[in-house]
């Protein structure tokens, strides 16, 4: 039997056409959390319908789960659809970095203290 695996509209959660605002990131990002820890599920993000999206965005509702999970939960449990393929470039870097920046947080602050001259 295949398991069926749970769907997040974005759209509904948005209250607009623009994934921009990190409060709305926070708010995704809970709900991704509360899935992977309580309920163990694995979820997709369906972004259909979403005509902009920003790193601001994505940090928040997707960078920060590798703060608190690791990368294979991450890897096996979210699905994104309905993402242009610029918008999927973007969330790559915004991954990238969070893995980065996850693995030494204190490293990263010294170094962009050290970038902008602090």
């Amino acid at each position: 039997m295949k398991m069926v695996i749970p769907t997040i509209p974005v759209r509904e959660l948005v209250p607009s056409l623009y994934c921009v605002d990190a409060e709305d990131g926070q708010k995704l990002f809970l709900l991704i959390s509360k899935s992977f820890r309580d309920e163990k599920n694995a979820i997709t993000l369906s972004f259909e319908g979403i005509e902009l999206i920003t790193s601001a965005f994505l940090n928040t509702a997707i960078g920060q789960l590798y703060r608190d999970f690791s990368e294979e939960t991450i890897k096996t449990s979210l699905k994104v659809e309905g993402m242009s393929q610029e918008d999927l470039g973007l969330l790559k870097r915004v991954v990238d970095t969070a893995k980065i920046y996850y693995k030494d947080p204190d490293r990263m602050e010294r170094t962009l203290r050290e970038v902008l001259g602090e």
